[in-house]
């Protein structure tokens, strides 16, 4: 028996979709290895897809999304649905799946589109190219297709879509496009297509649809609110279609919540997590008439909700809209699967965390307790189990141009000079010897040697491949926050909490609970190591205070600044004892630094200011004769040079490469008073740029920067590659490097 078309009283906007084994990860892997076949493929995705839903209805939710599931990306499914493919890519395969992945992951002949993070999360979405001559079309039957799926299991599913706003509000004009044109200028011919499609689902039998549009939690122009207007006006008129329920999340409505009322979708979604304060604004009385999807359960963080809290809130909501689903804050794409899988973890820290399948549980209990009005549970005790101190100040360092002449003296390096982001290829072995050394099979002593052994191999291909400035590679961490939070105080990590960060990659964000502090020195002994081995000088490679706190799961009453603060000091320790043991060129990365940025324009240079001066107080205990290295990555930069330009880095690495060097279009940039790396190689995809291409985009950025001031490294890091990809696109980074330096220096610089 079919259960009854869904939207309440309890739902999810969005579930995991990797699966609780990471299972897409391997099927994705095997596939793009030629380990499986294209069958296998679709029969993992269908597999996974099932699993959840009928994993969901176990637990009682009443109301199961469907098109939640990706091969990728979300956002480039929906580019490749209403035919929004570059037609470079179209030659790609005839397989839509091929094209799929060309666009993903690029091919040996063409880059992949642009890759940027999803809002303030560390999501990654590939970025949709939209031009004027862009022929929309309703290309495949995928919602339906799943609906059918799921109603083969005896389940009815409510489709999701990603809303036709936020789709071109996060598209990037394609190239050659006329000035002035966006992406939203498209919006008439794009809505004709949602339309099709809404048909075909109500053909289909479907009752309702989901829409999510979480831009508009951002900033919008009078234009854009328009178009919003104009959009869900014109899918609400439509003659056939299921009913609407257009979701927002990641922050409150504000502006756009009166325009949404005043169209004739039936529902609109709330995030009452971070948008609390939308609770208690006349303006939702303007939903009366609506039903109100109340996102009360949050979907960005692993901590048990405050039932109490959010059963009055419900409460005070019911009688201002017309029907009330308690749902999660935004889709659980970004908690991992069971809490019960993490027998390890503190019980008294367990007692207070809830990942996706908890959550669900959550959102079942609060909607029937909702329904029928019981005695209260016991509160969970959130408490801390220390306060939190505020942070010591930080000292100064000499101006750049004193560092620079110190820096010069010391490290003699030539124009141009080449480097990594840090890590080098997590080969099987490696991580077969972490999990001999878990497991008890491997010895502390045996592991260690093994390290050694994979340290001294990528010093010695970086000396033989001409690299001027070396990494160790990082073979001891198993990821760039993880590591440091296996060392630190006030943190504790999972064992199975994996969490999408792109297509097959995945990160278990550590959970941030009490007091930060750092016991011992964490990475010394592997940079002396590799600096050993080398008269070159090797980088000291630590992750920043802002992106070890972004990239964990931090305790929601703990104050975020001072956190970062307690970070922050940890951080400048470790910075002091690499000095002492002689590495003279130390890297502290914030490639958060612009994910972390709130999406409000009036809330921005307040974050600003405090995660700038945490990442000084970090690094400015330095001397001037240690070059402090940063980077940041696929994460917009271009939006916070000045912020950049406040760290004060010695040396800062970006992204470049796939974004088209955008950011040497920023007016700033060509001013920018100290060196700069902007990346000539995306380690993104599996493609190798031969030196030309690279020399290309070196010459790029000498048309902006003095050669003085240039570096020459990848976009990131290299841990997702294969030692084959990494070997020859490094040398050609190197001939590039060699080439540039041997061309007479621009007049201009």
């Amino acid at each position: 028996m079919t259960v009854p078309p869904p939207l309440g009283p309890s739902t999810v906007l969005g579930y995991p979709r990797i699966g609780p084994r990471r299972e897409l990860k391997r099927a994705l892997e095997a596939y793009w290895d030629g380990r499986s076949t294209r069958p296998d493929l679709l029969a993992t995705g269908q597999a996974l897809r099932a699993a959840s839903w009928q994993r969901l209805a176990a637990l009682g939710l009443p109301a199961l999304p469907s098109g939640t599931f990706s091969f990728y990306d979300h956002v480039l499914d929906t580019a490749q649905l209403v035919g929004a493919v570059p037609d470079r890519y179209r030659a790609a395969g005839a397989d839509p799946l091929d094209t799929y992945f060309a666009m993903a992951r690029g091919t040996d002949r063409l880059a992949p589109l642009r890759m940027t993070k999803w809002f303030d999360t560390n999501y990654h979405y590939l970025v949709p190219e939209i031009g004027e001559s862009t022929q929309f079309r309703l290309a495949g039957d995928q919602p339906v297709a799943e609906v059918r799926e799921a109603r083969a299991l005896g389940l009815a599913t409510r489709p999701v879509l990603l809303g036709p706003v936020t789709f071109l509000l996060l598209a990037q004009p394609a190239p050659g496009s006329p000035s002035g044109f966006t992406p939203l200028d498209r919006l008439p011919d794009l809505l004709a297509v949602y339309g099709q499609l809404l048909a075909a689902l109500a053909a289909e039998g479907v009752d309702w649809v989901q829409l999510d549009e979480p831009a508009l939690v951002a900033d919008r122009t009078g234009p854009e609110l328009a178009a919003v207007r104009t959009a869900y006006r014109e899918l609400g008129e439509l003659p056939q279609r299921p009913r609407l329920c257009v979701a927002t999340y990641f922050g409150e409505l504000g502006p756009a919540l009166p325009v949404l009322a005043g169209t004739p979708v039936e529902a609109v979604g709330l995030d009452l997590v971070r948008g609390r304060a939308a609770a208690s604004r006349p303006e939702l009385d303007r939903l009366r008439d609506k039903v109100l999807v109340a996102g009360v359960v949050s979907g960005r963080d692993v901590w048990r909700t405050d039932l109490d809290g959010a059963l009055a809130l419900l409460r005070e909501l019911r009688p201002r809209v017309r029907e009330l689903v308690v749902a999660g804050s935004c889709p659980l794409l970004h908690v991992p699967y069971d809490l019960a899988r993490e027998t390890e973890l503190d019980p008294a820290l367990r007692s207070r965390l809830a990942f996706a399948e908890q959550k669900v549980a959550e959102l079942v209990t609060l909607a029937d307790r909702l329904a029928h009005p019981a005695p209260a549970p016991a509160p969970v005790d959130m408490s801390a189990p220390t306060p939190v101190h505020p942070p010591a100040a930080g000292n100064g360092r000499s101006p750049y141009p004193v560092r620079a002449a110190a820096q010069a003296a010391r490290l003699r390096l030539p124009p141009l000079p080449v480097t990594t982001i840090g890590s080098f290829p997590q080969t099987g072995e490696l991580r077969a010897a972490r999990a001999a050394l878990q497991a008890g099979q491997l010895d502390q002593a045996g592991y260690e040697a093994r390290v050694e052994s994979e340290i001294e191999l990528v010093v010695r291909l970086q000396e033989r491949l001409g690299l001027d400035v070396l990494v160790h590679g990082e073979p001891e961490r198993n990821d760039m926050v993880q590591y440091f939070a296996e060392h630190l105080a006030g943190f504790a990590t999972t064992r199975h909490g994996w969490v999408q960060s792109y297509g097959s990659r995945c990160t278990r964000p550590p959970i941030l609970h009490g007091d930060v502090h750092r016991p011992a020195p964490i990475t010394v002994r592997w940079s002396r190591y590799a600096q050993s081995l080398t008269r070159k000088p090797v980088k000291g490679m630590l992750t920043g205070p802002v992106t070890i706190v972004a990239w964990s799961f931090v305790r929601p009453d703990l104050p975020l600044r001072e956190v970062v603060g307690q970070v922050a000091e940890a951080v400048r320790e470790e910075v002091a004892d690499l000095e002492a043991a002689g590495i003279s060129v130390i890297q502290v990365d914030e490639p958060a630094l612009r994910e972390l940025l709130p999406l409000r324009g009036d809330q921005q240079p307040a974050y600003l200011a405090w995660a700038v001066d945490a990442y000084r107080r970090a690094t400015s205990g330095a001397s001037d004769r240690t070059q402090i290295h940063t980077h940041l990555c696929y994460s917009d930069a271009d939006q916070i040079v000045a912020a950049i330009d406040g760290l004060d880095a010695d040396v800062t690495t970006v992204e470049s490469a796939r974004s088209g060097a955008r950011l040497l279009a920023e007016p700033a940039v060509a001013g920018f008073p100290r060196g700069l790396g902007p990346g000539v190689y995306d380690i993104h995809s599996p493609r190798v740029p031969d030196a030309a291409e690279v020399g290309e985009l070196l010459a790029a950025a000498l048309r902006v920067l003095p050669r003085d001031r240039v570096w020459v490294n990848p976009d990131c890091g290299l841990k997702t590659r294969s030692y084959a990809q990494v070997e020859a696109a490094l040398g050609n980074l190197v001939t590039a490097a060699r080439h540039a330096r041997a061309q007479p220096a621009s007049p201009a610089h």
